[in-house]
């Protein structure tokens, strides 16, 4: 059966050091999710995550444009990111990342919970995936010394509704 990612509480997140002191932190404000839960077996289970990269945001406005530009994400040539699973446990999701156009398969820590029946008479479940990549993976290689990490960290929080 179908599940849709609720958007008041549902967050797609990111991070970068700088400097290699603080993590800097930016979100995508627009995103669908298709996923299908199996909730006897969540093995059986698939989603699919797409991005819009143009709605990036970060702690300042010329920060999100520069992240929008060809140093970074691209977006006048690859408008979306997404993710699609491979395979789903209550601690793991393993997927497809693309982002630029280059995929690669990256594995993420889950927290999975629920389902649940809410007080609408709903049912929802929530999904918190967390991991690391390497932006160079993905074709964003410019050599920005010690100012900008390779490693990105990714949160994505979920707060699914069946349908």
């Amino acid at each position: 059966m179908p599940w849709s990612a609720d958007p008041v509480h549902s967050h797609i997140a990111f991070g970068v050091k700088h400097l290699g002191l603080s993590l800097v932190r930016g979100e995508f404000k627009t995103f669908t999710v298709e996923s299908e839960i199996d909730e006897s077996d969540i093995t059986r289970s698939k989603a699919s995550v797409t991005v819009d990269v143009a709605s990036i945001q970060s702690s300042m406005e010329v920060i999100g444009q520069h992240l929008k530009g060809a140093d970074f994400l691209d977006a006048e040539n690859h408008s979306t990111i997404t993710f699609t699973t491979k395979r789903l446990t209550r601690d793991s999701v393993v997927g497809d990342l693309t982002i630029r156009g280059n995929t690669k398969e990256v594995q993420l820590a889950a927290e999975m919970a629920g389902p649940i029946q809410d007080p609408w008479g709903k049912t929802r479940a929530g999904l918190t995936a967390t991991g690391k990549i390497d932006r160079r993976d993905f074709g964003i290689t410019k050599d920005f010394g010690p100012v900008v990490s390779e490693t990105v960290h990714l949160t994505i929080d979920l707060e699914l509704i069946k349908s």
